[in-house]
């Protein structure tokens, strides 16, 4: 009985020894896991070749020792104890390695891996780290908008569920914001689950904005440690509404336009450039001391010259900030003296004058019947060719549309007025005569003839110009006839006539005979010149011929004495 219950006392007292003494030079060996995940602890040890059993336990805050699994190396077998927050949740290998699923905050504790033996006991222990990664921060109970030269709660940066806890940092277009008295305030708080023991933090900021601010991102950051080391998770931007006061007031005219005239529509609209936008306005016009309350507009219709002027706009509240623009309405009078439909008779003088007002200097155009005339007409002893349709016109260059233009038809009337001419055929068979009328309204014309004679042609007349025109008739009289022209109008009736002689025509013919006798004799004494110097030039060549046929036959006959000589030699 002695010898077996030796080997058990040993055991009992090294299991004593174990659980207060660790082996010296194994050191703490950290398993870091993830929320959820499984927690996997190898035990460290080599297994003795006389090896018992294995065991794990934790310890307490106390130090008191917790077994939870056994494994028997002789029997093969596993036993987990009844530990209510391991149930169902351990899992010990043949090599002893322990496997908790469903990682908690709780498993973050100190495990021990018991190796035994019949003469001693082998330990090795274990810190279990838990991380949990917090949600992603993110920005709450913001305030909707934020005012220059406030402090103001911006809002909450949140994060949920972290293991260890995080810190909540904040930034504005990036840059860190750190507190500062009057500008930035952060209060930082966290508070853990007492049934996951996860934390959830909250950082309040505090700002004090100013217009700077305008579009500026804010973000917030939770930075927490897990598994790897240290992380950082950013929120989404938020972009705050900026309010700040009106600094200065604009007034414009609409619609745009390089130029205002009478008869326009225009609208005066005032703007702040605060935010919120002011949304009343007093608008002053020229010569009244009272405003006229309104909205961001106040609309002139019709204006006229005696709207230009001053505008001004201010704000209601008492504000000093005004705002002003000088308008100016332009305007373009012309009068035309005289005008309208104008009868004058020939000779009249009539003074004519185009007046011009207006608010610039402006440019005048005269026309007559759609020609352009180079200066203003002046009469001083009107003519036919004066009358027309004139028309004055004005502009002013700078407004577009100011256009004014007055119209005169001017008539120049007069009694006909008769001139007669006679032209002579040069054979002196027929003379035609012209009757030439002036006169408005245009005269018509008639002819008489006293005495006998043929008329070759018919009245022709030419066309009805400036007031004048003419009748030719062309006759051959048998004796002395008298011509006689009529012109009448609406104004009177005049008559003129001419004589013409029959012996004109026998004179100019018997002046033509002895012209055609002298041409004729003269050109029969030429030809007899003629025929003497021709005759005295043959006779003169036929002399000459003579002696030449002389001189000709004593040359032949020397030459055929030459050829006898010849031949008797021979």
């Amino acid at each position: 009985m002695a010898s077996k219950a030796a080997p058990s006392c040993r055991l009992v007292f090294c299991l004593l020894i174990s659980a207060a003494v660790l082996r010296p030079g194994l050191g703490l060996y950290t398993v870091s896991s993830t929320y959820g995940d499984t927690i996997i602890m190898p035990c460290r040890l080599d297994v003795p070749q006389n090896l018992m059993f294995g065991k794990w336990k934790y310890e307490k805050p106390d130090g008191s020792p917790v077994f939870i699994a056994f494994r028997s190396s002789t029997k093969k077998s596993v036993q987990y104890d009844d530990v209510p927050e391991y149930k169902d949740r351990l899992s010990l290998s043949e090599n002893y390695t322990l496997s908790i699923s469903n990682a908690r905050i709780s498993d973050e504790k100190r495990f021990v891996c018991m190796l035994v033996t019949e003469d001693n006991v082998f330990e090795a222990p274990t810190i279990v780290k838990v991380f949990k990664q917090p949600s992603k921060p993110e920005i709450v109970s913001k305030a909707p908008f934020l005012e220059t030269e406030q402090l103001k709660k911006l809002g909450d940066c949140i994060s949920k569920d972290s293991y260890p806890e995080g810190n909540i940092t904040w930034y504005r277009s990036g840059i860190v914001l750190q507190p500062l008295e009057g500008v930035v305030d952060i209060v930082f708080k966290k508070e853990m689950d007492p049934v996951t023991q996860l934390y959830t933090m909250t950082s309040s900021l505090e700002y004090k904005t100013t217009k700077a601010d305008i579009q500026m991102p804010f973000t917030c950051s939770v930075t927490y440690y897990g598994p790897s080391g240290q992380k950082r998770v950013f929120s989404e931007q938020a972009v705050f509404d900026i309010y700040y006061p009106t600094e200065e007031v604009i007034l414009q005219v609409l619609p745009p336009r390089s130029a205002i005239k009478e008869g326009d529509n225009i609208t005066l609209k005032c703007l702040g450039n605060g935010n919120p936008p002011p949304e009343e306005f007093f608008f002053y016009l020229p010569g009244q001391p009272e405003g006229i309350r309104s909205s961001h507009t106040y609309t002139l219709t019709d204006v006229r010259r005696n709207a230009t002027g001053v505008y001004r706009c201010s704000l209601t509240d008492g504000n000093s900030l005004v705002a002003s623009t000088a308008i100016t309405v332009h305007y373009l009078d012309l009068s035309l003296n005289p005008s309208g439909e104008v009868t004058k008779q020939i000779g009249d003088a009539l003074p004519v004058s185009c007046t011009i007002s207006a608010s610039r200097n402006a440019t005048v155009v005269w026309m007559k019947d759609n020609t352009r005339l180079k200066s203003s007409p002046s009469f001083s002893s009107l003519q036919y060719q004066d009358a027309g349709n004139y028309v004055c016109e004005t502009a002013l260059k700078e407004v577009e549309g100011l256009k004014k233009r007055e119209s005169l038809t001017l008539i120049v009337e007069g009694k006909p007025q008769i001139k007669m001419t006679k032209i002579i055929d040069p054979r002196g068979l027929s003379k035609t005569v012209i009757c030439h009328v002036e006169g408005f309204p245009k005269p018509a014309i008639q002819w008489t003839i006293t005495g006998s004679g043929s008329v070759i042609n018919q009245t022709e007349e030419s066309p009805y110009i400036n007031g004048k025109y003419y009748s030719k008739i062309i006759i051959s009289p048998e004796e002395n006839v008298t011509l006689t022209c009529t012109a009448e109008n609406q104004l009177e009736r005049t008559v003129n006539s001419l004589n013409v002689s029959a012996n004109e025509n026998r004179e100019k013919v018997n002046d033509q005979a002895k012209l055609i006798v002298g041409i004729v004799v003269g050109l029969l004494l030429a030809a007899l010149v003629a025929g003497v110097v021709y005759w005295l030039y043959m006779k003169k060549s036929k002399t000459a011929s003579k002696h030449v046929n002389k001189d000709l036959g004593n040359l032949e006959e020397n030459k055929k004495l030459e050829e006898n000589n010849h031949k008797t030699e021979a």
